[in-house]
């Protein structure tokens, strides 16, 4: 599970996910990615579900880069505790998405395999995704022919 070596404080406040995001939004390894259309938190659990689901799927051909991190720390009281007494323990760590964040990208496979394996990564996920490709970011054509 992906989580900080160490982090600088232990605790953090939830924060705005209101805006789009300026960088992180084009494709910069591979040919083809997912982006998301609504802001979220994807958990560790769900990078590692759409990694495993990419990389089964191209049997291990190609390459795959994950360009999202869980670095924010989410805390959970215990079930049955009464309001008060300070915040909960850390119970998970979560990757802040915002609109149009380029979370995955796949590389050195055709075409379609990158489409279904981009698209089975979508489902593991818990926010809306499109599919694209470096020349749809770019507005120009791609150099594969």
């Amino acid at each position: 599970m992906l989580m900080p070596k160490r982090v600088k404080h232990r605790k953090q406040f939830r924060g705005s996910m209101a805006h789009k995001i300026t960088r992180g939004n084009k494709i910069t390894y591979g040919e083809y990615g997912i982006v998301a259309l609504e802001p979220c938190w994807i958990n560790s659990n769900q990078i590692e579900a759409a990694r495993v689901a990419m990389t089964r799927f191209i049997k291990r051909g190609g390459q795959v880069w994950i360009k999202i991190f869980p670095d924010k720390p989410i805390t959970l009281k215990p079930l049955g505790t009464r309001m008060g007494s300070g915040k909960g323990a850390t119970d998970r760590w979560v990757a802040v998405v915002k609109p149009g964040r380029v979370m995955f990208e796949i590389g050195g496979v055709a075409e379609a395999d990158a489409r279904e394996a981009l698209r089975l990564a979508t489902h593991k996920l818990p926010c809306r995704c499109k599919i694209v490709s470096k020349a749809d970011l770019e507005g120009g054509v791609s150099n594969e022919n």
